[in-house]
This record gives structure tokens, sequence and C-alpha cells, in this order.
């Protein structure tokens, strides 16, 4: 597939004469992002020795995009994070502003975890005509199992091609091919596979290496909007995700949506092997529904959501989100996969995705604009995972946001407070660990050109 879409896009450029070549560069546009980041994690309790991490990093993204030749377009986007006032020792250093990644490759050291690096994490070509689009290259993309998940100082991205072409019922069908993956801890552009599992691909997958095929539908018509994807990772795992939203309103002040959405994945291939399911804890069999609504009035929105993983005795029946996906309606800033994307990570799983779980989510944001600050606001959100795993008890989240932007500028400060942070490994029969009760500051700065 990835060869026919590649095939595509040059054969259009050939078939349309080029413009001149200066004009195709002079209508270019450069866009970047400067970003400051200030993180404090402090651990206590649990299975890790208690803790004071933290770590200052400038750093961002400057990317140009050239204008339009016939419909193609060259993109390309250099990122960076650079450390400066680190703590002393390196245990003291929080690494996920970082090259965190990088340390949990195979010869990876703590000290790896603590640099920091530049990559250039988009290199395309982009096609556009009438309705359909191609493109071929590194590219941050956004899906809901395969997301840029840009929470730190820069995005991940993934390696491959993808096309899609937009019906006149409302109607988006496209597909692509995926075959490597660059965590946005990392500078480093990996199998897609191998990056979810290690060690352990040859055994699970009977290769060293392997892609990922994704196939969406999206359905957009007045107030409603469907979308589905399909995930084919061969010889590994089929995973199927989605959902539908409703937006309404109700008056010109009050507004709301209502949501759901559902998760199925299943072992395929010879991951269904002996060997396989023995590192597993058992076929994957995983699947999880969820629901949403928010009410907005005015400068506020309250939110509401509800999520359960259903759990199947003997399989592997925890989400296996190794691409930064975080789909769930009930994910917060810390109780989701954060760091199951990490090299080799990818089959285990953080609390709202445990087989069995159930989560509750709530939360209000308030702009402040009614108090003459404006492009100001606050965000308070709860979150309560529990399920049969959850040796301690009931996993609980809290998080509060003070941000203001105005123009290109915003920043935000932002304190976060887990009990029972939990999480399973490989084998989702074992009992949950508790990682550790943890409290972690962020002070986040971003200027936007």
């Amino acid at each position: 597939m990835k060869y026919v879409l590649i095939g595509s896009l040059f054969a259009a450029v050939a078939l349309n004469a080029a413009d001149s070549i200066d004009n195709w560069f002079q209508e270019g546009s450069v866009r970047g992002n400067i970003r400051y980041y200030y993180i404090s994690t402090s651990k206590e309790g649990g299975n890790v020795a208690t803790s004071s991490q933290h770590s200052n990093a400038i750093g961002g993204q400057l990317g140009y995009v050239t204008g339009s030749l016939y419909g193609l377009k060259l993109g390309a986007t250099f990122m960076t994070t650079q450390p400066f006032a680190l703590p002393e020792g390196a245990s003291n250093v929080e690494q996920s502003t970082l090259a965190r990644d990088n340390a949990k490759r195979p010869g990876g050291t703590l000290d790896d975890g603590n640099q920091g690096f530049s990559v250039l994490g988009e290199a395309y070509a982009q096609y556009d005509r009438d309705t359909y689009q191609l493109w071929y290259g590194r590219k941050v993309i956004n899906t809901p199992l395969m997301d840029a998940k840009d929470v730190r100082m820069m995005p991940s991205s993934f390696e491959g091609a993808m096309g899609s072409i937009k019906l006149s019922s409302g109607v988006e069908v496209g597909g692509g091919f995926i075959d490597k993956f660059k965590q946005r801890t990392s500078d480093r552009f990996e199998d897609v596979i191998t990056h979810a599992l290690g060690s352990n691909t040859q055994t699970i997958t009977g290769h060293n290496g392997g892609y990922v095929v994704p196939v969406l539908v999206k359905y957009v018509q007045g107030d409603i909007t469907a979308q589905a994807y399909d995930y084919y990772a061969p010889d590994f795992m089929n995973s199927i995700y989605a959902d539908v939203t409703y937006k309404g309103k109700i008056d010109s002040t009050l507004s709301y949506t209502a949501a759901v959405q559902g998760i199925a994945q299943d072992g395929i291939g010879n991951a269904d092997s002996a060997a396989a399911q023995a590192i597993m804890g058992g076929k994957i069999n995983a699947q999880a529904v969820a629901a949403k609504g928010t009410l907005s009035y005015a400068d506020t929105t309250l939110l509401i959501a509800l999520s359960h993983v259903f759990s199947n005795d003997g399989d592997h029946d925890s989400l296996v989100l190794p691409w930064d996906g975080t789909p769930l309606y009930t994910d917060m800033l810390t109780a989701n996969d954060l760091f199951m994307s990490d090299y080799g990570k990818g089959l285990e799983s953080d609390s709202a995705q445990i087989g069995g779980a159930t989560g509750l989510r709530i939360g209000v944001t308030q702009k402040l604009d009614f108090t003459g600050l404006k492009g100001a606001y606050t965000g308070l959100s709860y979150a309560h995972y529990d399920g049969g795993r959850f040796s301690l008890g009931a996993q609980e989240d809290l998080n509060g946001e003070v941000g203001y932007g105005i123009g290109n500028f915003s920043c935000a400060v932002k304190g976060i407070w887990v009990k029972n942070n939990t999480s399973l490994g490989n084998n989702p029969h074992a009992a949950a660990s508790v990682i550790a009760d943890f409290t972690q500051y962020r002070v986040i700065a971003n200027y936007k050109f």
C-alpha cells in the first residue's frame, strides 16, 4: 500500500507541468513554537523509593511548508529540547521533558535520559487534489490510538504514508501504512512494532519488526460527528476504535455535548502462539466502552465521563496502547498511558486501561474574562479508578490548572495529585502494582508564530 501511495503522489505531479519552482518556495510558510517547561515530581510509597525530581527545559519546533505546486507541498519540522539548571545527581532529574525513551532502550543508561536532543520530527511530501489527500514521510498525526501526545516538549511522530478522500455525503475514508515511530522523548525513528515490544518482538510476532495499517471512516452531518478506525498490525493485534459525538444548543448561552466510544482489541497470527501468550499473560482480548457529557454556560464548562474495561479471565484483557493514543474519556494528565509508549513497554497498562477497571471523571473549566483578565482561565478535574486488580484500593487523581493566553503567548501552572497510582506489567493476571503516591507541578510557557 505504501508504494501505491508514493507512486500516486509523484504520478500526480508528473501529469501536471510544474509552475515556477521559485514561486513554490516563495509562497511557503514558516511556523514555530518556543516552549519552556518546568516539571517537578515527588513520589512516596508504593514499590519505588521516596524521591523528588525536577528539570527545566527550553526548546520547541520550527517548521516550513512550501506553497502548492499543482497540489504538491513539501514540509519539514525541526524539534528540540535542551535542559538547563538541572539538579545534581542523575537520579534527581525528571526525564519526561528530556530523553526518557532513549534511556529505556537496550544498553541505555540513566544518564542517557537526562540529555537534550534535536530531531527532524517531520519531513514529508503531501499532495492535495480536490477532495483527496496523500502524504508520505515523517509526520505528526492525531488519531485515537496513534497520536502526537503533545504534552511535553515535543510531539511524537510517525513515518509511513496515508491517504484519504472526502465524499459528497459528508463521509471521509482513508488508509495508510505506518512502519516507524518516534516517541516524544526520543530522537530516533524505530520500527513501530519493535518499539512497542522491545526484546519480545521476535517471540510474540515471529519477526524482527512489522508495521501497522490504519483504516478510517469519518462522518460529519450537522451536529453529529462519527468516526471509526481499524489498526491492523500483522502477527500482533487488530484494534478497532469508534465514537459518536452530538453537539447541541439549548439557547444562545447554554450548549452541551454527548458522546460514546468503544474499543476492541484482538491478538492475531503469531501473537496467539503459546510462546507469545506466555509473555503476554494470554491472548490479547480487550474491550472498553465510555461515555461523556459536557454542559457549557457562558464561560463555564462542566464535564462528566464514565468508562469501563471489560474483564476476560485468562486473556490479556487490559488495553494495549503503545503508540501514544490516550483514547478513554476518563483519561487524565497522569491517569493514562503516559509512559506505556516507552521503548518495550507496549503491553503494560495504566489505571483506567486495566482489565476490569471502571473510571469516573468530573471536571470544570472556568474562563475569567468576566473579571477583566481576558485570556485567563482555571480548571479542576477529579478522577476515580477501581477494579478487582487494584490491590490497595481505588486510584484517585486531582488535577488543577491556572492559565493565561493572549495573542501568540500562553502559559499555565498545573498541579497534579495522585493517590494509589496503579499499573500492570505484561501479565494482566498479576496483582496491580501501586507505583507511588505522587505530587507533580508543571509550569509551561509557549510562544507560537
